[in-house]
């Protein structure tokens, strides 16, 4: 049973969109400084551009797509960025709500098994999960920290098991039995994702099969049947 939203989470500023993209990245930029390297890279671009426009003697008007381009340039790559980090964080996170269940079942607090389920973790959600033990031990409130840690990464499941962290936390029930929900949950979204992808696969595998495969399986076997036939006909 997956654990609803709590109406008990105060509100909070909430990041902004280039803000979620730099965190789920991992880079250090600001989004002032992401503006600035926007502004160069269109700018790179553009003097590139003329240069080859002047060169090949025209072209000029593809100059204004090639500071389009260029300023969109760093956003997109921070993007799939974001995407590919974000996947590796999503593998881990089952293992990691297994430990945080079996911490908790050993009768930790939900900061105690935050810390020992966080050594047993690797990866992207390993080191989101320090950056935020590393804000509650400079003096962060535990509840913002955690919150800020499920903005970052944009993970639902992720977020589903902080919700229930705050909310056992306050209301005082049990973590582990909330968190070993939540990962039987996860793992059942994922056996059936994976079905999905499984049934999905025959009709992707078709274009490939047909415009690729199959013109090169007929220039193989039926053309040099046709050449020799038509050989003997003459």
């Amino acid at each position: 049973m997956r654990v609803a939203q709590s109406g008990l989470i105060e509100r909070r500023a909430v990041p902004s969109d280039v803000e979620l993209t730099l965190a789920a990245a991992g880079s250090s930029l600001s989004p002032p400084e992401l503006g600035a390297l926007q502004l160069l890279s269109a700018a790179g671009i553009v003097i590139v551009g003329a240069a080859v426009c002047w060169m090949a003697g025209g072209s000029w008007p593809l100059l204004p797509f090639f500071a389009v381009a260029g300023y969109r340039g760093p956003r997109i790559f921070l993007a799939r960025a974001a995407r590919r980090r974000r996947a590796r964080a999503d593998r881990e996170l089952p293992q990691f709500l297994d430990l945080l269940a079996a911490a908790s079942t050993a009768g930790l607090g939900p900061h105690g098994a935050l810390i020992r389920a966080t050594a047993a973790t690797s990866g992207p959600l390993e080191q989101e999960l320090r950056r935020f033990l590393g804000e509650v031990e400079l003096g962060a409130r535990w509840r913002d920290g955690l919150l800020r840690l499920a903005d970052r990464m944009g993970l639902p499941d992720l977020r589903h098991a902080v919700q229930a962290m705050i909310r056992t936390e306050r209301l005082g029930s049990s973590l582990a039995e909330a968190l070993r929900e939540l990962a039987d949950d996860v793992r059942e979204d994922r056996r059936s994702a994976a079905a999905e992808r499984a049934r999905k696969a025959p009709v992707k595998m078709l274009f490939p099969l047909v415009f690729m495969i199959l013109p090169a399986f007929l220039l193989l076997t039926v053309v040099p049947v046709l050449i020799s036939t038509l050989r003997s006909i003459r």
